[in-house]
């Protein structure tokens, strides 16, 4: 992406409010496949970084492309799996060059014609090494759980519960994500009372990932759940639905004037 692209999307996030952001490891922007060396990557990433850092904006969660490109943490080849391990490791090193300390996960999708607990012991495994390399680098790596359409591994409370039971690793925490919440039949209370501090980021938005106060979640009641129990880390809106995509920007808008009209004041939220 050229740099005149970057400073005017710079530009509208600003004028959306937004001044932290999730980088999404990928194209059109940055994908560290596309530089044969890490020296090339670093070189390209502090180039973003002091583009970034100009426009006054932060880099809270890094998030590298593992759904829509030849990677998988349950692959029952072990190349597939050692790939994805090695990318991860690129990843870590992203992720500090853009000034963050963690990385957001996923399972992925299981082959639907292995069983499930195969996948699933792959998976452990390939979580267990990647969160050692990243304690190395003093990262976090933060798992989302999905839909049942998106994945046969970590759909649910319990899912996630398990997973991090099984991996067993200090640097594994969590990111609830409302939509996969909703549509598992869990709650906030639910999994805030079972993982407490595990949970270190949140993806926010109404139904099918669309504009806040346009469908029927309980926005305001997840934000004064948040107030309650004195959570302290990012909320990330994830307004993605395909109806945005002409117009994205708009939509994020939206959302933050949502936040701003209904819940905040001047930065505190409303009671």
């Amino acid at each position: 992406m050229s740099s005149t692209h970057w400073t005017i999307r710079l530009t509208l996030l600003l004028k959306c409010g937004v001044k932290n952001i999730e980088f999404w490891g990928a194209e059109p922007h940055y994908f560290r496949l596309n530089y044969l060396t890490r020296y090339e990557a670093s070189n390209k990433l502090r180039k973003i970084s002091k583009q970034l850092e100009e426009s006054g904006i932060k880099v809270v969660m890094y998030t590298p492309e593992t759904l829509a490109y030849p990677y998988s943490f349950s692959s029952p080849e072990e190349s597939v799996r050692n790939r994805t391990v090695e990318f991860f490791d690129m990843a870590c090193n992203d992720a500090l060059e853009l000034g963050c300390h963690r990385i957001f996960m996923n399972t992925g999708c299981g082959l639907r014609d292995v069983e499930r607990n195969i996948s699933w012991n792959y998976t452990v495994e390939s979580y267990q090494r990647i969160c050692d390399i990243a304690k190395r680098y003093g990262v976090e790596l933060v798992l989302e759980q999905l839909q049942p359409y998106e994945s046969n591994l970590v759909t649910s409370l319990k899912d996630v519960k398990n997973m991090l039971r099984d991996v067993q690793r200090e640097n594994l925490k969590v990111c609830l994500d409302v939509v996969a919440m909703e549509v598992a039949g869990d709650t906030i209370h639910d999994f805030f009372s079972q993982l407490g501090n595990n949970i270190v980021h949140i993806h926010l938005s109404d139904e099918n990932h669309e504009i806040l106060g346009s469908g029927n979640y309980s926005i305001n009641g997840y934000l004064d759940y948040l107030s309650n129990v004195e959570y302290n880390q990012y909320v990330s809106l994830e307004i993605n639905d395909s109806i945005y995509w002409k117009d994205p920007h708009t939509s994020l808008k939206q959302s933050v004037d949502y936040l701003n009209d209904k819940y905040f004041c001047g930065g505190v939220a409303k009671k």
